[in-house]
């Protein structure tokens, strides 16, 4: 009798657990697999008179066409070498702002740096073009009136100047995601068994030793988690900061034009459904190659850090 008490609570908590779970895989059905049917555009040279099932199928004419443009080779540079750069900028600071609030004993404090942190993750990319060109504007912009005039040097047209944008566009994707990263890497250092610091304190170790000997590698399996996704979305970017915040400048191109910038000048311009499905199958392709590729060289050096 209490076996079967124990079978039929372990049953209705698994029922509970699965009722729970339906919304969730209804939004993951209808918003990430539903629309997997549309994949078959990218081999297709779609017709709007036709609709999508009966538009002529073109083979890899589309991949060939993105490939032969002359634009291919600079997007793919672009939004491979922003997301590399991207990605070990914004673990370095996030983990090292982690650290410095976990160091931080005023409570109040660090609630207080939690939110301002992460109010830009939260602002859209919109707000944060205009906050920019509010900085960056050549009549009114504050770098140029309150800085380099007082200092008798000459304005800077900004968004004339291809040379400074890789170092903007780094500085301005740093400031807006740093502090999600540094919450998720403060959340895996306050989890770290205080016995290890207590043991290190008994052990004389002084703070940078407690830091490199405890809390870093606490962290390993959470820097590796999250750097492993980052790298199947490598082939990714976010449009608004490669769009919006250059405002669209075709003087700029060769140093924003990523494939998702591609992608919408695809559609909005070009008016190439197929080109620009192609384009995004091409992502999502290489995304998946690379997310099983740094997956399986992370199991090869320590398997109980690897994703799967």
């Amino acid at each position: 009798m209490p076996q079967k008490t124990k079978k039929t609570r372990g049953l209705k908590m698994t029922v509970t657990l699965y009722t729970m779970m339906i919304p969730g895989l209804i939004y993951l059905i209808i918003n990430n697999y539903i629309p997997m049917v549309g994949l078959q555009i990218a081999f297709k040279k779609f017709n709007y008179s036709l609709g999508m099932w009966k538009s002529p199928w073109t083979g890899l004419s589309n991949f060939t066409y993105l490939f032969k443009t002359k634009d291919a080779l600079n997007m793919t540079i672009n939004t491979l070498l922003y997301n590399i750069v991207f990605l070990i900028t914004g673990t370095v600071f996030a983990v090292f702002i982690a650290i410095l609030l976990n160091e931080l004993r005023n409570v109040r404090a660090k609630k207080i740096y939690q939110v301002i942190f992460l109010i830009p993750y939260l602002i859209s990319m919109v707000i944060v073009s205009y906050i920019v060109f509010a900085f960056l504007s050549f009549d009114k912009g504050f770098i140029n009136n309150s800085l380099l005039k007082p200092l008798g040097l000459p304005a800077v047209n900004w968004y004339m100047q291809p040379s400074y944008w890789p170092y903007i566009l780094t500085g301005v994707n740093l400031w807006k995601v740093f502090g999600y990263s540094s919450i998720i890497y403060y959340a895996t250092v306050i989890g770290i068994d205080t016995a290890l610091y207590e043991a290190a304190v008994i052990d004389r170790a002084d703070a940078w030793q407690r830091i490199w000997h405890v809390t870093l590698p606490g962290l390993r399996n959470t820097i590796i988690t999250l750097t492993v996704l980052g790298i199947g979305r490598i082939f990714y970017s976010d449009f608004g900061l490669f769009y919006q915040v250059p405002q669209n400048s075709g003087v700029l191109a060769n140093v924003t034009q990523t494939i998702d910038v591609y992608v919408y000048k695809g559609l909005t311009q070009l008016n190439d459904i197929g080109r620009s499905s192609a384009a995004s199958f091409y992502q999502s392709v290489v995304g998946f190659a690379l997310v099983l590729t740094a997956n399986f060289a992370v199991s090869k050096l320590d398997r109980d850090s690897a994703l799967f």
